[in-house]
């Protein structure tokens, strides 16, 4: 089987960024999302991807007609009805997903290979809430997927090869780079670097040892690196590093202070880099001045 028809479940920040980079690459795609207000949402985030594919891509003139050419649902029977693959990017809840995977699992054609794009978990947490655990697997993306082109590919012990294989084809179809990890890990490679480094810097911020410019100066001067972690977890978004702390909070002091200082973020819509502040303001970040690291 070859994919050709896709639903994407979720259009928040990556979930967007899938579709449009699927459709971009000419597959047919469907992005589903449970209410009108989410899709619409998806939308104006769809929409802001033109400029980005029109300046880094040769053919970026493509961009332009790709909205036109999606599909959008509120009916996740619809959404699916010809799915031959579908990745599945909503919240990091285990109770969101494991509803959702039933419901999935209740109403996709025979067909349809299941992928979740999750950051944290694995897919032998949700395989016993699928119908189909052998074509079952996880495919995960870095955000700003267009330049950040890497494919994160991992199965559970009862996927089938044959399906793990069809979703590396996939990825470089769509123009990434495929990974395919031997194992099931938490985080995958990507996150498994990345989040004790963002982990680390919340909590120099809420400890009160350095603000987050200071913090990110730091790192930015002794590695080279072109942004610190404060400005990496703008782009990611802050609604998934408070969810993840929120997680930890039972068991961990510092987790519950870091979800605290996120929220209040969030709650005054200083939500990262789409929606125009996080730990900066957007569109130009203090970080991107040439005097930054004086």
């Amino acid at each position: 089987m070859s994919i050709k028809n896709v639903t994407i479940a979720g259009g928040g920040v990556l979930g967007s960024q899938i579709a449009f980079q699927t459709a971009f690459t000419g597959f047919n795609v469907t992005l589903y999302d449970i209410n009108d207000e989410a899709i619409d949402h998806a939308k104006q985030l769809l929409a802001s991807y033109v400029p980005e594919y029109e300046a880094f891509y040769d053919d970026g003139d493509k961009a332009a007609s790709v909205i036109d050419h999606m599909s959008f649902s509120t009916s996740l029977v619809e959404a699916v009805a010809d799915a031959d693959l579908v990745i599945e990017a909503i919240p990091e809840s285990v109770k969101i997903k494991v509803s959702y995977y039933q419901e999935l699992s209740s109403v996709a054609p025979e067909k349809t290979i299941f992928a979740t794009n999750s950051s944290t978990f694995v897919p032998s947490q949700f395989a016993e809430y699928v119908d189909r655990p052998e074509k079952f697997l996880a495919i995960h993306f870095a955000n700003q997927i267009w330049k950040n082109n890497n494919a994160e590919i991992m199965g559970h012990p009862g996927t089938e090869g044959k399906y793990l294989d069809e979703v590396v084809q996939f990825a470089k179809d769509i123009r990434m780079v495929p990974f395919r990890l031997y194992k099931e890990q938490h985080g995958y490679i990507l996150n498994s670097l990345l989040v004790p480094l963002l982990d680390a810097a919340q909590k120099l911020w809420v400890n009160g040892v350095a603000d987050p410019e200071t913090i990110d100066k730091s790192w930015m001067i002794a590695t080279g690196a072109p942004q610190g972690p404060f400005a990496i977890l703008d782009v990611v978004g802050l609604n998934t590093p408070y969810n993840l702390s929120l997680a930890q909070a039972e068991t961990d002091a510092e987790a519950g202070e870091i979800a605290k200082a996120l929220k209040a973020m969030i709650d005054a819509g200083k939500t990262g880099a789409a929606s125009g502040e996080g730990f900066y303001k957007y569109p130009n970040p203090a970080f991107l001045d040439p005097d930054f690291l004086k």
